[in-house]
């Protein structure tokens, strides 16, 4: 099968390139570096069945010209980045909102029948019920990020109804792992590496959260695309625990074999949209047979070993 994914040097993307790959099928990336790293993609670029367009999703005639003979569409390109988001109050609506709609179009056009979306655990806002299933109403929206998220996931199933195009919709709670380029961890790590008697946390540190491994949200993915045929399918991906910062902070500084003095920024939130509790009902996804292979622990530590040995790599190209 052709399969097209877009954000194809990015974390989430260029690993689904490589699993993609594994299983046989024909792939075309679509990139335009701005986040991306040329070198996630270095065992892709030798395989004469992947081919990278560098580009933006905001290109449409470009997006077409992609698409010929394509029969999934994997939408991996995104602003990610929730805590500077007031700070570029446009990028998300450009880069998620718009993208996603030209993406589409482009499906359209091309009569691509399928595509896969990267969503966010973030739609949930501020939730009311913990664990949180896929049902839970939409409520008042406390990011830009996860307000983009939420018009992309409209527009999907718009054009699911209006043009038979078959959707899969997965939020995620926040991934980690190998090829790993921003959030807490990195964030943690950095200043531990330059200072390691000290580190500042946003917060009040008892933010809880979940995490989930890379390989397993690719494994997710695959999972759900092979076993539910809906028109709409949505689908939470997340493990069945979650951590607070500070346990996921004493695991990084045992890793590292630091007892920094820690100066919290209060309050707890740490930024504008940082929700202190996001926990993801995963039943769903569970029921069609997928497991995590990883704990947050596991996922964290595996992390931070992946920045030992690559930090020299992030944000060379």
């Amino acid at each position: 099968m052709k399969v097209l994914v877009t954000g194809a040097a990015g974390f989430i993307g260029s690993t689904l390139v490589d699993r993609l790959l594994d299983m046989g099928h024909t792939v075309v990336g679509v990139d335009n570096s701005s986040t991306g790293q040329a070198h996630f993609l270095k065992a892709a670029s030798a395989n004469p069945r992947f081919g990278l367009e560098r580009g933006d999703i905001l290109d449409k005639q470009l997006l077409v010209s992609c698409m010929p003979n394509v029969e999934q569409v994997f939408h991996m390109a995104a602003n990610a980045d929730v805590r500077f988001g007031p700070d570029h109050p446009t990028r998300d609506l450009e880069q998620n909102a718009q993208g996603t709609a030209t993406v589409l179009e482009a499906m359209r056009i091309c009569g691509v029948p399928a595509i896969a979306f990267a969503s966010t655990g973030s739609v949930y806002g501020e939730a009311t019920i913990i664990p949180t299933p896929e049902d839970h109403p939409f409520p008042v929206q406390t990011s830009l990020y996860g307000a983009s998220k939420v018009f992309a996931e409209g527009q999907i199933s718009a054009y699911a109804e209006a043009f038979g195009i078959r959707a899969h919709i997965f939020r995620f709670v926040s991934i980690l792992g190998e090829r790993y380029t921003h959030g807490h961890v990195l964030d943690f790590y950095q200043q531990l590496v330059e200072h390691p008697e000290k580190l500042r946390v946003l917060g009040n540190g008892k933010q809880r959260k979940s995490y989930l491994h890379v390989q397993d949200c690719i494994a997710a993915i695959m999972t759900a695309i092979e076993r539910s045929r809906e028109k709409v399918n949505i689908f939470n991906l997340g493990t069945d625990e979650y951590c607070e910062v500070n346990d996921s902070i004493g695991w990084i500084c045992a890793e590292l074999g630091c007892s920094p003095r820690i100066e919290y920024t209060g309050g707890e939130r740490g930024w504008v949209g940082d929700n202190p509790f996001i926990f993801l009902n995963t039943t769903r996804i569970r029921d069609l047979g997928w497991r995590p292979q990883f704990t947050i622990r596991e996922a964290v530590l595996k992390t931070v070993r992946y920045l030992r040995e690559e930090i020299h790599l992030i944000n060379r190209d």
